[in-house]
């Protein structure tokens, strides 16, 4: 029997139709049984966002009625002005700079505009509500953050400025930057009172959407069990309506390289997490009191004098401010302070980690 050319586009309509709706059904399927990222009381995530926490109002002479701090230009401008007497390199450019590398706290003929205002992020770091403590966004009482008093009011790190950009842009682009945590003996992602959560390095570059900007869920990174041992480290954790909290550490080393791919790492003390977590990805804050030579060290091998102008950055400035303000960790033998509360905002994905194998992670030491 013939068949029209009717009925022929009809049932091949019909196959159609069929065919999709069996693939619907099977994505359902499949997105249904994926949706679920928490595998063997495991889950992990890696890091793809950090800001230090600056507290923003939409009038910046909120934070910093005196306005923003001058950087290496202004201040050489106003140590040696265009007045006709004849300096040499030695006196102006080469001092200047041996001051960034050999920082002292003696005073200063530059005023150092700290961040005002009462509201910061952070966590309380130390138990107490102090007088010099910040509330909360959402009005927590007891915030240590006494580095916002100290980079609050210099341009490069806030929204606009070049570390606030940068930073982000260099961890995204080079993977010796790779932070990834992994949580272990999880039993449920909303309340859980005892979890495990592992610091590592991750080998692998971050998995983004079709614009190559955009960080998605699902991507897979390899563990550096070798060379990043020293980032390896174990905190204990609860989870209570999908936050987590961790317990302090006494010393982390996190991987911090920014321009150029340099191998840079910040020093924590007393470091904390305090995230809120989805099976796709977390979010939160990373907060302790981090170690001022170490930062002042970070900030001159990553940023050059030439790049600290950009934001109005003058590091023998904020070494000087960060000394005065340390609230931290005091010296055994002098019982000065020698780290400052500081909190770090940061955003992760989920990933899935591969493990090497043992032989291929053991290291010989001298």
């Amino acid at each position: 029997m013939a068949i029209s050319n009717m009925t022929r586009h009809a049932i091949g309509a019909l196959v159609g139709l069929a065919a999709l709706s069996t693939a619907s059904a099977a994505v359902k399927v499949m997105a249904t049984e994926g949706d679920s990222t928490l595998k063997d009381h495991t889950i992990a995530y890696v890091l793809t966002d950090r800001y230090w926490a600056v507290y923003e109002n939409k009038d910046s002479k909120v934070d910093c009625p005196d306005g923003m701090n001058d950087g290496p230009r202004e201040q050489f401008k106003k140590l040696f002005p265009n007045d006709g007497k004849k300096r040499t390199v030695l006196e102006t450019q080469l001092a200047r700079e041996g001051y960034q590398w050999h920082p002292t706290t003696s005073a200063e003929s530059f005023p150092f505009h700290e961040a005002h205002g009462k509201v910061s992020y952070g966590l309380d770091l130390d138990g107490k509500v102090g007088p010099n403590d910040f509330d909360g966004p959402d009005g927590e009482k007891g915030i240590d953050n006494q580095l916002f008093r100290v980079i609050g009011c210099i341009a490069n790190y806030r929204s606009a400025g070049t570390i606030y950009h940068f930073e982000n842009e260099f961890m995204r682009r080079y993977d010796n930057d790779r932070v990834v945590i992994e949580l272990t003996g999880v039993d449920d992602l909303k309340n859980d009172p005892d979890v495990t959560v592992t610091t590592y390095r991750g080998l692998d570059g971050l998995l983004t959407d079709a614009t190559g900007t955009n960080t998605i869920p699902g991507g897979t990174q390899r563990l550096d069990l070798r060379w990043g041992k020293d980032y390896i480290q174990k905190l204990k954790g609860k989870i209570v309506d999908g936050v987590l909290t961790t317990e302090p550490v006494d010393r982390i080393e996190i991987p911090w390289g920014v321009t150029f791919n340099t191998s840079g790492y910040q020093v924590f003390r007393g470091m904390r997490l305090k995230l809120k977590l989805t099976p796709q990805a977390a979010e939160g804050l990373m907060a302790g009191y981090v170690d001022v030579d170490s930062f002042t060290y970070h900030l001159n091998t990553s940023w050059s004098t030439h790049h600290q102008s950009y934001g109005q950055l003058s590091s023998p400035s904020e070494y000087r401010a960060m000394r005065r303000l340390a609230d931290g960790y005091p010296d055994p033998k002098t019982g000065v302070n020698t780290a400052i509360s500081s909190a770090v905002k940061v955003k992760f994905a989920q990933v899935f980690v591969r493990h090497p194998p043992e032989a291929k992670t053991m290291v010989t030491k001298n």
